[in-house]
């Protein structure tokens, strides 16, 4: 097929990190193309480059085979390139009409013609089979409207490149029919489309072809008859199915009542409803490829997502789940994204130590000063937070020391269940170890131990069992010696039951 957009030989790094390494791309009019990959595989420094959003720093643009370098968003607009992101990027606060013209108001005598923009708004909806009042405001339309509205205002009369970054994360299963059967249509009028979605089952549906990115280059790229799940997975995940296994040591059942109890929790367009058990001593650990769901299973557990259906039971008691329900029964839950959402970053390490107790305690029964130093110099000793006192900022700390304090900060509150999301993303070698071994360390004095990875290697060394996801729809459970790579990885591809 002839090439509409085609990107050839592109690298681009920044500070530290080689983002993309001479990495080819292409579409065709009138082909989905769907670009995969994990966390820091490459997949958005590529569609910044093809958007103008960045500048490669080796590599050529074309379009329609004529060299071209867009030197912004603007730019790429203005030759028939363009995008809708997940995070709907309108202003809900305005009407649909004026979302759909804004920055390109018709106008008449020098005034604004609205009569105009208004025709414009209906005949462009239109396109895509959306009828809806265009004076009202954008916000009043669900979420599955106000994404078909950003299609609608990416899409000009000349757009020959459409990029659709994960457009169907927020929708549900009919409004992702419905936004499929619109992309299959802009296909079929010739359009060249670039489909980026952890749904697997989507991009199976939509794409025709596929291409795969790992650690900034381009390891796979076929029909979607060429590569199945069975090959895309080991492709995506950077493992083969044959590959050796590590050994793991067999691991006794845990018996007794389970201190934490998931029955039928979920969240409508976030995650399907599960189940979920955690015993005393026992680490259970979430697997799947990024946007499987396991974040959100940990946070509607946790009550930092809000479940609207199903049950949390905590000791046997039935509780509506909340951060601060749980916190006081003794779970603590440490996140993924420890800078946005795990440490504060001006604040001392001590104080980043004591502010989950302090805030479980209640401010009318403060820490004194010497408990907080207390706290401080047992968890940076046991932890081996490496730090010269207890007053440095955390912000300045390394990576790995940040989420020790982290995990300092869950443990001082003597929890009885730990939630980890991602414990060791974006830490070095020897922390990571460490972090493991704490976690076995954990468990083995009786917390119950919940670990979200995307780190197979470690959910194998920590898991007594290991619940698999995918497409946010828990699809298996594996225990004691079937917790190996080979298991997790086929769980993974199976043929199964899947949903948004």
């Amino acid at each position: 097929m002839t090439a509409r957009i085609e990107i050839v030989a592109a690298s681009k790094s920044y500070p530290g990190v080689r983002a993309l390494d001479d990495v080819d791309f292409d579409v065709a009019a009138g082909e989905v193309h769907a670009l995969l990959g994990e966390n820091g595989a490459g997949k958005s420094t590529l569609i910044k480059i093809m958007t103008g959003a960045a500048t490669a720093d080796a590599g050529e643009l074309r379009l329609d085979g004529r060299p071209l370098a867009f030197a912004s968003p603007a730019d790429a607009r203005a030759a028939g390139v363009g995008a809708v992101y997940q995070e709907v990027n309108l202003v809900p606060t305005l009407t649909v009409t004026e979302n759909l013209a804004l920055g390109r108001l018709p106008r008449r005598f020098g005034l604004v013609d609205w009569r105009a923009a208004r025709l414009q708004a209906r005949q462009r909806l239109r396109k895509l089979g959306v009828e809806i009042e265009v004076e009202r405001p954008l916000g009043a339309y669900s979420i599955a409207v106000q994404q078909l509205v950003a299609i609608a205002r990416a899409l000009e009369d000349d757009t020959r490149v459409l990029v659709l970054d994960e457009p169907t994360a927020s929708l549900d299963a009919a409004e992702t029919t419905r936004l499929l059967a619109i992309v299959r249509e802009l296909r079929d009028r010739g359009m060249a489309i670039v489909f980026i979605s952890h749904f697997l089952d989507q991009v199976y549906a939509i794409a025709d072809r596929l291409t795969v990115l790992r650690n900034g280059r381009r390891v796979g790229v076929g029909t979607a008859r060429e590569m199945p799940l069975g090959k895309l997975v080991p492709l995506m995940l950077g493992r083969e199915l044959e590959a050796v296994e590590h050994a793991r040591a067999a691991v006794e059942a845990r018996t007794g009542e389970p201190i934490l109890v998931a029955e039928g929790i979920g969240k409508a367009r976030v995650m399907a409803p599960f189940h979920l058990s955690l015993r005393p001593g026992e680490a259970v650990g979430l697997s799947g490829l990024l946007g499987a769901g396991r974040t959100e299973s940990a946070k509607l557990v946790f009550g930092a997502l809000r479940a609207d259906c199903g049950s949390v039971r905590i000791a046997g008691e039935e509780i509506s789940p909340s951060p601060r329900a749980c916190l006081a029964r003794g779970v603590a839950f440490c996140p993924e994204d420890r800078k946005a959402e795990g440490i504060f970053a001006e604040l001392s390490i001590r104080e980043n130590i004591a502010i989950a107790l302090q805030s479980k305690r209640g401010w009318l029964k403060a820490l004194s000063r010497a408990e907080q130093d207390r706290l401080a110099r047992q968890m940076i000793e046991a932890l081996a937070i490496a730090t010269p006192d207890a007053e440095k900022p955390v912000g300045q700390l390394s990576g790995g020391n940040q989420q020790k304090a982290v995990l300092a900060r869950a443990l001082v509150s003597e929890p009885r269940v730990l939630i980890l999301d991602e414990p060791t993303r974006g830490i070095d070698v020897g922390a990571h170890a460490e972090i493991v071994a704490l976690i076995r360390r954990l468990t083995g004095q009786g917390l119950a131990v919940l670990v979200a990875s995307s780190e197979l290697e470690e959910l194998i060394a920590v898991s007594d069992r290991v619940a698999v996801l995918r497409d946010r729809v828990f699809v298996g459970e594996l225990s004691g010696a079937d917790i190996n790579l080979k298991a997790i990885m086929r769980t993974i591809a199976a043929p199964g039951p899947t949903g948004a």
